[in-house]
């Protein structure tokens, strides 16, 4: 029995600030081999939690695993871990914009091409596990692990994160699916706080992508999430973790624990007596690791079996999981030598270099323009750049990145690449323009002692660039990110008084937002000359942020959030039924000020000719839609055709309008495509009053727009037959075909 459950186990050492187990790489060789004498079934970030040379750590992690195969009676090697939610989280690794940037783009090809180079890299040091994506959707913008999320919309989270698994799995890497479930539904956007959502919303909202990600992307391995449902903790609910993930879904990777969760549910959530109660409880759930440490499912597990009071065949199912994962990885056959670990690792490479600056470019949004951009190449006059971001690296980056997360606690510690900040892209990009810079204020301070010299810069100037947002941290160290939750969706500090102070100056105001959630920003919309979004972009952000100022790119990103009017809205979702949204009947006005889906262009674009191929559609079949598209400005550009439904009358309240579909169309100057959608009718599936996940007969709208508030083209559907009982053998994605003439 402990040999089974050392197989289960995750981590090598105690404590550290980023991580536990940050320090298990660093341990002397006689303390691993005490430490792993019985054998060893997980390695919690050898990578992800100091600066450690690639190619030494492949090294010494290899000569560990031969260790392991060479000295323990099993011989089996562990299964190494890692997080790698914008790139891998290690040192020279590339940083890739935040999810909210994937979301942003509406591109999955793209992400999944990210994926695929993410797990090359991990694939090179030894690392055969990732911890990512995140398919919790956004809920309330309060939340601090905003930034780590794809959209509001399941359909874009399902859809952009079953691309990441695939690309990543392509490599040989496990991706691992976090959170399930309801992790983003927590009261007040609290950070691990309760979540009360009523199973409707459970299964029609948040379960979908994470369907859609093991049912259509295969995905290895699961985490659970922290969250208490209705009282229930995720990591005891045999329900969810075994019920639906592997009895409804056929789900047959692993099921890993979030960090200290197991622990948890006696610590925090005061469901069990003690360790061995919470070990027994998540045990029987279905969660098959406990990572990163075996806190439970070491010794107080083991009492648990001896005294008998948890069967010995639960151990034996955890352990066969683990063990098969294993075996299609190659690791019971694998042989290691640290002499021929590859010297010329490079975790930056060109390429993947390449894929970041892509992602950056298509996933920044234009929110408002006044027709001051794009700004011509060749300005010769005065521009103030202005604000705590300009001049910051760390502000390209989300909170799970290395700069972040570990090189933050590593003063004088080098990135181990290059970047630029906007201050010295928006130099490169207007080499004629005489650029000034004034920081005027910090992120998330109340000092104002910057504004005058900021306010003087930008009355010398032809035009200003505030560059303003936040810091990604870690539980309160920041502005966004685990743990840092916004009271108030106002921009943190003073930086509103800083741009209001800077536009009462005459000076035109570009401003350019650098943060992992949606701010409240109507008024900066309302005087604002432009305003540009960019939701931590990643390493090569800035000279995608400058390219649009400039017009060397033409902006196609889109809103995957929608950009609130006030913090009082909260929690608010585009899904919300007619009581949703603005009421004469409360003062708290919910209508957003730029919607989900919404993003400018430097060109137009006319949507024309919506053909429905069928008025009426049985409910086990499929919507076949079709328009036209035309760029009919004098530059090339990127429309994102979005496809919109609203059931006109159903057994329980639906969304006023839902996202059936999308299509990213790039476009030259006079070309037209026609664009068609197959959707099945499962789209429009909802939980019924039974609890029964249905399609159910009746009329259909339909409207092509470019946001979900703005209809261009309108038609109408009607579902016939008998109520349609939902299962895994419907499909759920739907179909696109672009046709050029």
């Amino acid at each position: 029995i402990r040999d089974r459950l050392w197989e289960g186990r995750g981590g090598l050492g105690e404590g550290g600030d980023v991580a536990p187990m940050q320090d298990a790489m660093q341990d002397e060789q006689s303390e691993f081999e005490a430490f792993a004498e019985h054998g060893l079934g997980q390695v919690t970030r050898a990578f992800g939690t100091t600066p450690i040379d690639p190619v030494e750590g492949a090294r010494t992690l290899a000569a560990k695993q031969r260790w392991l195969t060479e000295n323990t009676r099993l011989g089996i090697p562990a299964l190494v871990h890692e997080e790698c939610l914008t790139g891998l989280a290690a040192w020279k690794a590339t940083t890739f914009p935040a999810p909210l940037s994937w979301g942003a783009s509406f591109h999955p090809e793209l992400v999944e091409e990210m994926g695929a180079a993410i797990g090359r890299s991990m694939a090179s040091l030894g690392v055969h596990q990732g911890l990512a994506p995140v398919l919790d959707v956004v809920r309330d913008a309060r939340w601090g692990r905003v930034e780590e999320c794809i959209s509001e919309d399941p359909y874009v989270v399902g859809t952009i994160a079953t691309a990441y698994v695939r690309g990543v799995q392509s490599t040989g890497v496990v991706a691992t699916l976090k959170h399930f479930v309801g992790y983003s539904n927590s009261r007040a956007g609290r950070n691990l706080a309760p979540v009360h959502a009523g199973p409707r919303e459970v299964t029609d909202v948040l379960l979908p992508p994470f369907e859609m990600a093991v049912l259509d992307g295969g995905a290895g391995s699961v985490m659970n999430s922290y969250a208490e449902i209705d009282g229930i903790p995720v990591a005891a609910d045999a329900g969810l973790l075994t019920g639906v993930l592997r009895e409804r879904w056929g789900f047959e990777g692993t099921v890993v624990a979030d960090y200290f969760a197991v622990a948890f549910l006696h610590t925090l959530h005061g469901v069990a007596a003690d360790l061995g109660d919470a070990a027994a409880q998540a045990l029987a759930a279905g969660i098959d690791v406990e990572l990163p440490t075996g806190t439970a499912y070491l010794a107080p597990l083991a009492a648990k079996v001896r005294a008998g009071e948890l069967p010995e065949e639960l151990v034996d199912r955890a352990v066969h999981r683990v063990l098969d994962q294993k075996a299609r990885l190659g690791l019971l056959d694998a042989v290691f030598d640290e002499t021929r670990v590859d010297a010329g690792i490079d975790l930056d490479p060109p390429e993947h270099r390449a894929l970041a600056a892509r992602l950056a470019e298509e996933s920044v949004v234009l929110l408002g323009n006044n027709g001051i951009l794009p700004l011509d190449p060749g300005t010769a006059g005065r521009i103030a750049v202005v604000g705590p971001n300009a001049d910051d690296t760390a502000a390209l980056f989300g909170c799970y990145s290395f700069v972040n997360h570990v090189i933050a606690l590593h003063p004088g510690t080098e990135l181990g690449f290059d970047v630029t900040t906007v201050l010295d892209a928006l130099r490169a990009e207007l080499p004629a323009a005489t650029v000034d810079y004034t920081r005027g204020s910090d992120v998330d301070t109340a000092d104002t002692t910057g504004f005058a010299a900021a306010v003087a810069a930008a009355r010398e100037a032809e035009l200003c660039v505030a560059v303003v947002g936040d810091r990604a941290g870690l539980f309160g160290r920041g502005t966004s990110g685990e743990g840092c939750d916004a009271e108030s969706l106002d921009l943190p500090g003073v930086q509103r008084q800083l741009v209001e102070a800077l536009l009462d100056t005459g000076t035109p105001v570009v401003l350019v937002l650098l943060t992992g959630r949606p701010y409240a920003v109507g008024w900066a919309l309302d005087r604002c000359a432009a305003v540009v979004q960019a939701f931590f972009p990643g390493e090569e952000g800035a000279a995608a942020i400058t390219g649009v100022l400039s017009g060397r790119i033409n902006p196609s990103g889109r809103l995957p959030v929608t950009l609130p009017r006030s913090v009082g809205a909260q929690p608010y979702s585009y899904l919300h039924p007619k009581l949703g949204g603005a009421s004469s009947v409360s003062n708290i006005d919910t209508e957003p000020v730029r919607p989900f889906g919404y993003g400018l262009s430097y060109t137009s674009f006319e949507h024309a000719d919506l053909r429905v191929a069928a008025q009426q559609v049985p409910t086990d079949g499929a919507i076949e839609a079709t328009c036209r598209v035309t760029n009919t400005g004098d530059r090339a550009g990127t429309e994102i055709v979005q496809l919109y439904a609203t059931d006109v009358v159903a057994a329980v309240t639906r969304p006023v309008v839902q996202l059936l579909g999308y299509a990213r169309v790039d476009l030259e100057p006079g070309e037209s495509v026609e664009v068609t959608f197959d959707v099945p009718t499962q789209r429009l599936a909802f939980s019924d009053r039974r609890m029964v996940r249905v399609v159910e007969p009746g009329a259909i709208d339909l409207f092509v727009g470019t946001s979900c508030e703005n209809p261009v083209l309108t038609g109408a559907v009607e579902l016939t037959g008998p109520v349609h009982e939902v299962t895994t053998a419907d499909r759920r994605m739907v179909e696109v075909a672009i046709t050029r003439s």
